[in-house]
């Protein structure tokens, strides 16, 4: 069996348990060091045969699943395993093959990056959408031109923006796109390495984001959240309001408790 496991975003303890229970019994670990760390692999045996993938291509990695059919590998993939994972290359491989896999879900750098700055990213009346995306760099043709961080600024929903660091000023001029629902003053997020013992919650502004970007020195292992939910005070939510009622809770109106006169 090869078990594809998302890592999480960096901390040791915010791998699922699922997780850890898969590492705990495998034979077999192929795990990247420049993006999951070490202390990750506390969860794996003694005596596990551990793969670096830092520096190695498909074919490299394919061939460690080939040569240990008979047994229990763990592809351990940073944050969760189907965001820009490079996954189904992998599964398509298995099944190819005739290869028993399982993928098993982890925390996305997504949600460490929100529990980091502390805030909710949807927020009703404000932000009901998330878009996941990315600047289209050296991996140009795999960015469909529809999907531009140009394209999805227009919508003026909360934005996640993965694997972008390295051009800060594109990233901020697709942000303030002709078109775009961003101002220069829209709330700007860039957390790196989120979870990590040396995280850094940078907060800022789209029109000061490439300024802050450069000033902090990375280009890899950084997140950047935009969106006025980031900043914006809260509407309450339908869902615990006295006056909305669902399928487990009556409405509730002045003078009354819990449905009942009072």
């Amino acid at each position: 069996m090869i078990s594809f496991v998302g890592a999480g975003p960096g901390a040791p303890d915010l791998i699922t348990l699922r997780g850890a229970a898969r590492l705990s019994a495998a034979d077999v670990v192929v795990w990247a060091s420049s993006l999951v760390p070490e202390e990750v692999l506390v969860h794996a045996r003694a005596g596990a045969a551990l793969f670096d993938s830092k520096a190695m291509t498909l074919e490299d990695v394919l061939t460690v699943y080939d040569a240990h059919r008979d047994a229990a590998v763990v592809r351990l993939h940073s944050g969760d395993p189907s965001l820009y994972g490079a996954l189904q290359e992998q599964v398509d491989w298995c099944l190819e093959h005739e290869r028993d896999f399982e993928i098993v879900p982890g925390v996305s750098s997504l949600a460490a990056a929100a529990a980091a700055v502390g805030r909710e990213l949807t927020i009703p009346s404000v932000s009901q959408s998330v878009v996941i995306t990315r600047l289209a760099g050296r991996t140009a043709a795999s960015m469909p031109r529809r999907e531009s961080v140009a394209a999805f600024a227009a919508i003026g929903s909360t934005m996640a923006v993965f694997l972008s660091a390295a051009r800060p000023v594109e990233l901020e001029r697709q942000l303030r796109a002709v078109g775009s629902a961003y101002d220069s003053l829209t709330p700007a997020v860039v957390v790196v390495r989120a979870s990590w013992p040396d995280e850094r919650v940078l907060r800022t502004t789209v029109g000061e984001l490439a300024r802050t970007i450069g000033e902090c020195g990375t280009t890899t292992t950084a997140l950047v959240l935009v969106g006025p939910a980031l900043a914006a005070a809260p509407a309450r939510s339908h869902l615990y309001s006295p006056g909305f009622a669902h399928k487990f809770r009556r409405r509730s109106t002045p003078g009354t408790t819990r449905g009942r006169p009072a």
